[in-house]
């Protein structure tokens, strides 16, 4: 039975996979836990990879 192979997801140039953070502002919540803001890489949308992009078309020469 054959097996199918996916092609390896590409790494966002950008933030090199680690796509979101969590930032401590320093703050305490009434529960005594810290105040995070999430941040999110503005390329990939916090997924940690980007799709492929075609080739570009190269015009042909006379």
């Amino acid at each position: 039975m054959p097996q199918h192979h996916h092609a390896p997801a590409r790494i966002c140039p950008d933030c090199d996979g680690f796509a979101r953070a969590a930032i401590a502002t320093g703050t305490r919540l009434p529960d005594g836990t810290r105040a995070t803001l999430h941040a999110a890489c503005r390329t990939c949308q916090g997924a940690g990879t980007v799709t492929r992009r075609a080739a570009p078309a190269v015009p042909a020469q006379l």
